[in-house]
């Protein structure tokens, strides 16, 4: 991951409403859910809830795929987990052993 990606990630977090429908579809897995769906698990007013769902597809976080009159969203696990590398490959000055009770990378391969 680039610099500049990363940040772009951190900008669509940066709202409250989008790291909840971000954790909310992290929870869900490769089900995902539909729009309306989030909309109620959260209790937000379906245009805001669309407004947020692009901003989420368009920094890459979440995907999403028609199914019949309804879109599907998932969350990019695999946007995620390259993130937290990101974030943690020159952990403790490139001696990542240095640092007690951080997990290595995470393998996510069966999150997708």
């Amino acid at each position: 991951m680039d610099k500049q990606t990363a940040t772009s990630v951190f900008e669509s977090l940066a709202s409250g409403v989008r790291l909840d429908i971000f954790r909310l579809l992290v929870k869900l897995g490769p089900a995902g859910l539909v729009a309306g769906d989030i909309a109620a698990a959260l209790g937000l007013p379906p245009t805001n809830t669309s407004f947020h769902l692009k901003a989420l597809n368009h920094a890459g976080l979440i995907s999403v795929e028609q199914e019949g009159r309804y879109q599907r969203y998932r969350a990019n696990i695999a946007l995620m987990v390259d993130l937290i590398g990101y974030l943690t490959d020159e952990c403790c000055a490139g001696h990542p052993e240095q640092c007690a009770g951080l997990p290595a990378k995470a393998d996510c391969n069966d999150c997708s």
